[in-house]
């Protein structure tokens, strides 16, 4: 995919998981890339994976906290200051919360995800979007979740904030399209990364391998998904090969969406 090389890519949440994956598979296209975290240890170790991998890979690291408006602003300015350009913006960073009925649900926690999940990707944006402006050029993918297509026992901010993702990537497919920047949105199922084997922990503390292979047997392909399936489709929504996808909740779940509410 030659359509992504030299290509400047910001990624947010870039230190595991679905943001590390997808900044490998740039990486290996040749693609210069943004990675930001709040965690800066992991931001290190991710470059040093991926320059490891790909030597001659271009990268800069911005140790950043999305919810924060003025943090988002300055990887923005950083970007530019390092590149003199942003081409594509993979809008990554999120949390899942904690689990819990909505009525026990702890508000402080639900504000942070809030904050992080549908702010931070609002903030971003808000600040990438007039920099793809005057390019007249621009692909963004923003992370929504099957949570943002469906409703999820016992986590409900966590899809209300996916299901405000998606939401947002339709308007700004809408409001954008005309200067040349196509917007979507993943919605991811049940992906082998930290923060979903975290949840299977919670779900079964005393054997999360089990609570993993429960849940592989409802989908449609008997596995749960890798960040690699996650990356490709990334890649090439952050691409030119993507000329006329826009406005889009596209989900990477092995088809199980398809059965919810039927069995």
């Amino acid at each position: 995919m030659k359509d992504s090389e030299n290509k400047v890519i910001i990624i947010t949440g870039a230190g595991m998981g679905l943001g590390l994956a997808t900044a490998k598979e740039l990486a290996s296209k040749g693609s210069k890339l943004v990675l930001v975290d709040y965690n800066e240890k992991s931001l290190t170790d991710a470059k040093a994976e991926i320059t490891k991998e790909f030597p001659d890979v271009n990268i800069i690291n911005v140790v950043a906290d999305v919810s924060k408006e003025e943090a988002v602003k300055n990887y923005v300015d950083e970007a530019v200051k390092a590149f003199g350009r942003i081409d594509g913006l993979y809008n990554n960073a999120g949390i899942e919360g904690k689990q819990a009925s909505i009525t026990e649900y702890d508000v402080n926690i639900f504000k942070k995800v809030i904050d992080i999940n549908l702010m931070g990707v609002y903030y971003g944006l808000r600040y990438v979007i007039p920099v793809m402006q005057k390019q007249k050029f621009g692909r963004i993918v923003n992370v929504a979740s099957v949570g943002g297509i469906r409703g999820v026992l016992n986590q409900m901010p966590y899809v209300a904030s996916k299901h405000a993702v998606s939401g947002m990537t339709k308007n700004a497919a809408l409001e954008y399209g005309r200067d040349g920047i196509l917007t979507n949105a993943i919605a991811p199922g049940a992906i082998l990364t930290p923060m979903v084997a975290e949840a299977f922990k919670q779900v079964n503390p005393e054997n999360p391998k089990a609570a993993e292979t429960e849940y592989a047997q409802r989908n449609p392909t008997k596995r749960l998904g890798q960040p690699h399936d996650v990356a490709k489709l990334v890649a090439f929504l952050l691409s030119e090969d993507n000329g006329y996808v826009s406005g889009q909740t596209i989900a990477i779940d092995g088809g199980e969406s398809n059965i919810y509410g039927n069995s």
